[in-house]
């Protein structure tokens, strides 16, 4: 590894690691404007996240070392995972080669079940009803994972994301594909689940619609700013994937060069703001929907995840 893929290797983990925050202020801002409110600075999770660190951190009775790993463990996967997948360049960079897509959905895997386990750990009640009901979800979000995982890879040979990249901003004909629309949209369904962009009526810390703020209910201090920093790095993540790999794979600079990964890093906060306004809007105009009915709406991206595989059966990428 030279030292421009030592810098641009750093320059990607810092994007994500320091950019994510910023994304769900965006997004926090967004949604208020769409409810006629000013709504806080897009600055403010940087505010929250300073206050949790300096805040006395709090165990519950019989925790045990797994609730206070856990949110660090679960801190350096996403890490990982920033480092091979297409966030900021279109070329694989010097990690990138240990990770395909199934291994890179197999580490949001991890991290997900550890919070889990650290939610059980505690021993509360609340915190073991929004890790059920995460468990719940996933049983119904993972199938459909897996078959636009495969669905990829029959368009490309291969589940490496950054050939899919190369592929869909080359070829017009396998952008259009059928099968390509319908994995980007079984894709992005999931990405409203998965990111908690779908309004659940009662969601908050109100028992009906705890999730993921009921796995987190008994961390607090700094354990409980590194799941929130967790939960930003994850949403940051997701969305890149799918604006660089399926939604909008034109536009990055391929040149190898430190410049060049900087002007990729303004053209991924581009994408993400257009992204960020249009899931405002989206979220504004969907009804509320009673928290069972999630299943329903992981059910049609796993159904049009489904169609995409028969759409190549039957038509090819042409």
């Amino acid at each position: 590894m030279d030292a421009t893929e030592q810098v641009v290797n750093l320059m990607q983990a810092a994007t994500v690691l320091l950019l994510s925050p910023l994304l769900a202020g965006v997004l926090a801002r967004f949604k208020a404007w769409t409810e006629s409110r000013q709504g806080p600075s897009i600055f403010q999770p940087y505010f929250d996240l300073r206050k949790y660190l300096r805040k006395e951190t709090l165990l519950p009775d019989g925790a045990s070392r797994v609730f206070v790993l856990v949110p660090y463990v679960s801190f350096g996967t996403y890490l990982v995972i920033s480092v091979v997948v297409p966030i900021i360049t279109p070329y694989p960079i010097p990690f990138a080669s240990t990770v395909d897509f199934l291994g890179g959905g197999l580490l949001f895997g991890l991290a997900g079940t550890l919070a889990l386990l650290a939610a059980l750990d505690s021993g509360s009640n609340y915190a073991a009803l929004g890790a059920s009901r995460t468990a719940t979800f996933a049983a119904f979000a993972e199938p459909t994972l897996i078959i636009v995982f495969f669905a990829v890879a029959v368009i490309t040979g291969t589940n490496n994301p950054y050939v899919t990249n190369h592929l869909l901003a080359s070829s017009a004909s396998a952008y259009l594909s059928p099968t390509h629309l319908l994995v980007t949209g079984a894709f992005f369904l999931l990405l409203l689940a998965e990111t908690g962009k779908l309004p659940v009526e009662s969601a908050g810390l109100m028992e009906f619609g705890m999730l993921e703020e009921g796995r987190s209910f008994e961390h607090s201090g700094r354990l409980l700013g590194l799941l929130r920093w967790n939960g930003w790095m994850k949403q940051f993540l997701l969305y890149s994937v799918f604006l660089n790999v399926f939604a909008v794979p034109w536009g990055m600079i391929a040149a190898p060069t430190v410049f060049g990964a900087a002007e990729n890093v303004g053209l991924l906060l581009a994408k993400l703001l257009l992204l960020a306004g249009g899931l405002a809007l989206l979220e504004a105009t969907i009804a509320k929907v009673r928290l069972f009915k999630i299943r329903d709406f992981l059910t049609l991206s796993f159904s049009l995840a489904i169609l995409s595989v028969f759409a190549f059966a039957v038509l090819g990428v042409a």
